[in-house]
């Protein structure tokens, strides 16, 4: 009789048992929600960034590298080749997330205002360093534009080498069908819409070729496992292994990710308020004047005055915390997932098609990205080599658009030179217009194969020059510290944080949240610190959140840029001696 007790009182104390589902629930309804506003908001800049690791250049380096080798040394070099990329480009994304600046301004007002030798350095440095940023945002344009044309012949043969490589320069009107991303502070979707849709269209052509071909796939997956195969083989391995290197790790996608990680991608866009002007009737001559002004200028003046561009590191105030908070987790997802899940697989799906088709029969003898198309005309029939055609089109037009980007954002930032996406993309396609259309009418494919060995080589030497800086700034405590005030910082630590997605193995180095350092007592505006007890309690108190590469992390990106430069100085000697199989 009295068991009905218990069990009626069991019945009403069950919500204790219910918590264990409802957070299960709640959990997955908050990743859920997290998942969707990532897509939503922050997908783009890491797709963009992955564009420059698949140019037509890796496509030449890959192509060789898979008929010369096979699967099993190379494709370890390109996923280590891959995770090199994906360090320096976060430490990139890091570097404009927390500091609002990108890499091109970091350098500026490291080296153009020094406190001992300003003149000196500037020549010595900063204008050396300006010039060979220069000539790689012109050596990978110079890439991605016979890539481009190459493509254009292969989908129209009857149309003539140096006709397709004048046809490329038509692209130099994208910027303005699709808008300036570098200008508005904040992303603009229609420009990464389409260059997400044209990466898409990469990515399935790969697909259907790697059916096509038929890979042994069980050889595929041994290809990723390093071995001892690389140093056995034949001498020209390894400079193959480093032009592979030299051509994934891109100088100018650096420039280009520190830059879009400034954007706000959270907030609303502020309304402008209407002007006198706005309201007036405006002619279709007046129109047309606005338009040629906003496609025709050149100044040397800043951008706006949203931003300190010219304060010193120790005086420069950085984002906020809450900014950072809210991107800069995200921004270093998007970039390792689209590095990850791009670039590696598009690099890999090239050498194993290279290798699965020409590894076997031994037939490695100078195959370029014209002899990949005819050689798949005949193994594989049109509609693959159609694909093929199509896939690298689409490779380095994407390619083609993010180096102008990037080469507007590198002159603005080195000498602050401002200039018209048009102006400079009409520069830049000029200057590496000449020599592919001297090249195309003299040579043919021959040439055009050496012309771009030419500029991945440049490439591979600029890249020490560009990745030191940038790990620097990144292991500076002085760039990368947070100053925020102390009731803003309690309540940011109250409140819930943002679930971390980093991956393990860069975790303990790029943690998305510190702990705040001891509180600093502010007594001045450049954060001088006092030992008068009544001054302190006076002034407000601040935290300092350092947002700096920790030690480990610090040595093992010098330790990156240690093997980078010295396997550029092997593969520039063995070039010298001819040693390049």
């Amino acid at each position: 009789m009295l068991s009905p007790v218990p069990s009626s009182h069991d019945n009403s104390s069950s919500p204790t048992s219910q918590p264990p589902a409802r957070s299960q629930i709640s959990v997955v309804a908050s990743a859920s929600k997290t998942v969707l506003h990532h897509f939503k908001k922050h997908v783009g800049v890491g797709v963009i960034c992955a564009v420059g690791y698949f140019d037509p250049g890796n496509w030449s380096v890959d192509i060789q590298a898979g008929a010369s080798f096979g699967y099993r040394p190379m494709l370890f070099v390109i996923f280590l080749a891959g995770i090199i990329a994906i360090v320096l480009q976060v430490l990139a994304a890091r570097l404009g997330c927390v500091t609002g600046l990108d890499l091109a301004h970091h350098c500026r007002l490291l080296l153009h205002d020094h406190p001992r030798h300003p003149r000196l350095v500037r020549r010595l440095v900063l204008y050396p360093l300006y010039a060979l940023c220069e000539i790689a945002i012109i050596s990978t344009d110079l890439a991605e534009l016979l890539g481009s044309a190459i493509g254009l012949c292969l989908l129209f043969p009857k149309l003539p080498l140096w006709s397709a490589v004048l046809l490329t320069g038509v692209d130099v009107f994208i910027f303005l069908i699709i808008g300036d991303p570098s200008r508005t502070g904040r992303p603009v979707r229609l420009f990464e819409l389409v260059i997400i849709l044209l990466v898409a269209m990469v990515f399935v052509c790969f697909i259907l070729l790697l059916v096509r071909v038929h890979p042994d796939w069980q050889q595929v997956f041994l290809g990723f496992v390093p071995s001892a195969g690389l140093l056995q083989a034949q001498p020209n391995a390894v400079y193959t292994a480093i032009g592979i290197l030299g051509a994934t790790v891109m100088p100018h996608a650096l420039f280009l990710g520190s830059n879009l990680a400034t954007q706000d991608r959270v907030s609303q866009p502020p309304q402008p308020l209407p002007t006198p002007s706005d309201t007036r009737e405006v002619s279709f001559l007046q129109r047309l004047q606005r338009f040629w002004k906003s496609i025709l200028y050149i100044s040397r003046s800043e951008r706006n005055g949203l931003k300190d561009y010219t304060s010193r590191h120790e005086f420069r105030q950085n984002n906020s915390v809450e900014f950072i908070r809210a991107h800069l987790g995200h921004g270093t997802v998007d970039v390792i997932l689209s590095l990850l899940g791009l670039a590696v697989p598009i690099n890999s799906a090239i050498l194993i098609l290279a290798a699965t088709m020409f590894y076997s029969s031994g037939n490695d003898s100078s195959i370029g990205l014209v002899n990949m198309h005819t050689l798949m005309l005949q193994s594989l029939g049109t509609a693959a080599a159609l694909l093929y055609a199509l896939a690298l089109v689409c490779a380095g037009q994407t390619a083609s658009v993010t180096a102008t980007l990037a080469g507007q954002i590198v002159s603005e930032g080195f000498i602050s030179w401002n200039v018209s996406p048009f102006v400079r993309r009409l520069l830049t396609r000029l200057i590496s217009l000449i020599p592919s259309m001297v090249v195309a009418i003299s040579s043919g494919g021959s040439g055009i194969n050496a012309l771009l060995i030419a500029s991945q080589v440049a490439l591979s030497v600029v890249l020490p020059f560009v990745a030191f800086p940038l790990i620097y700034l990144t292991s500076s405590k002085m760039v990368m510290s947070v100053r925020t005030p102390k009731m803003s910082q309690e309540k940011l630590t109250d409140a819930s944080p943002i679930p971390s997605t980093h991956p393990v193995s860069v975790s303990d180095a790029l943690p998305t949240y510190q702990p705040p350092l001891p509180v600093h007592t502010c007594v001045t505006v450049v954060e001088r610190k006092s030992d008068d007890p009544i001054k302190r309690s006076s002034t407000q108190e601040h935290v300092v959140v350092d947002y700096s590469n920790g030690y480990i992390f610090t040595a093992f990106a010098y330790t990156i840029w240690v093997v980078v430069l010295i396997a550029n100085i092997y593969a520039i000697a063995m070039l010298g001696m001819g040693q390049t199989g």
